[in-house]
């Protein structure tokens, strides 16, 4: 069977502690997601970057000996490379102020959770996460949010109090009903690559599992640098031992009956989720994407605070 199944009914829990959005109000969950990312989580974000992602920027800086298997051969320095006949790069500087824009999957498979939270919730605490270590002076944040109605574009601007209005767009976007969807998460990737042309940090916050974003996302990534932000609840890679489970396709409405007391069904659909999700590895690599994925049963926090000083560890600390 299809690994997009989801239970129908299920609801997210919460954690002592850890509070699921879905259970505050926008304002306490905004204050919630503040006091997160402000501090720093775990110690393990101090300092200060241009980007989640460190990028290469724009800027020529001093030209270094090119080293095979890490360095882009686009970045060739002839001049130093004829001048000293070895092969060399230029470094850049990175880009002082940075665009950041968060296109955010607001389908119906994101409403759905049997862990901590929901996805949809997992999906703001992602972006607020993007937003709030990409804050600074200088920098701007925009958002395209895929809605039932259509595609929903909030223009880049600076400042704390536009960062807020755009996480409370988020939080506050509408439930989307089961059945076939209107608006795709390809066609916001595609908008947003057409309209933005000064390059940028984008991150795609989704469980991509609806068809048809992979070339759009490959466009985009040209000029962008792109960071999937992958959202994924434990039971869409295995299913649990209950009986008979009433599970809803939530992009076509269909419903099936499944036995979950046959261990040889359980194994096919851990099988099918597992490669599902190493199908979708390979297409965010093969379209340039830098790739973090998230569960709704994981600390989120610190998995965002390990990938971004992986990150800036990858890079000497700078971008």
């Amino acid at each position: 069977m299809s690994a997009t199944r989801r239970a129908a009914g299920a609801t997210a829990r919460g954690v002592p502690g850890s509070p699921s959005l879905g259970e505050l109000t926008p304002e306490q969950a905004l204050r919630h997601l503040r006091l997160l990312f402000t501090r720093r989580p775990d110690g393990l974000l101090q300092g200060d970057l241009t980007a989640l992602v460190p990028g290469p920027g724009g800027e020529p800086d001093e030209s270094r000996p090119y080293a095979p298997g890490v360095d882009d051969v686009r970045r060739m320095d002839w001049n130093a490379t004829a001048r000293t006949t070895v092969p060399h790069v230029r470094m850049t500087l990175a880009d002082r102020e940075l665009t950041t824009w968060i296109v955010l999957d607001a389908s119906a498979s994101m409403d759905f959770g049997t862990g901590r939270m929901e996805k949809r919730d997992l999906a703001v605490g992602a972006a607020a996460a993007v937003a709030f270590l990409t804050e600074r002076a200088g920098n701007r944040l925009g958002a395209q949010l895929v809605r039932p109605d259509g595609i929903q574009r909030i223009p880049a601007r600076g400042g704390r109090r536009h960062l807020m209005r755009v996480l409370r767009t988020a939080l506050e976007r509408p439930r989307v009903p089961a059945g076939p969807q209107t608006h795709t998460l390809a066609e916001a990737v595609a908008a947003l690559q057409r309209a933005e042309r000064r390059r940028g940090l984008v991150a795609v916050v989704s469980d991509f599992l609806e068809p048809g974003w992979e070339q759009p996302l490959r466009a985009l990534a040209r000029r962008h640098q792109v960071l999937a932000v992958e959202i994924v609840d434990p039971r869409e890679l295995e299913l649990p031992p209950v009986g008979l489970l009433t599970v809803v396709d939530p992009e076509s409405g269909r419903r099936r009956e499944i036995p979950t007391y046959s261990k040889r069904l359980r194994e096919r659909y851990a099988a099918a989720a597992a490669e599902q999700r190493a199908a979708i590895a390979r297409a965010l690599r093969a379209a340039g994407a830098a790739r973090l994925p998230l569960r709704t049963d994981r600390d989120w926090v610190r998995d965002i605070a390990r990938y971004a000083a992986a990150q800036r560890r990858g890079t000497g600390g700078a971008a």
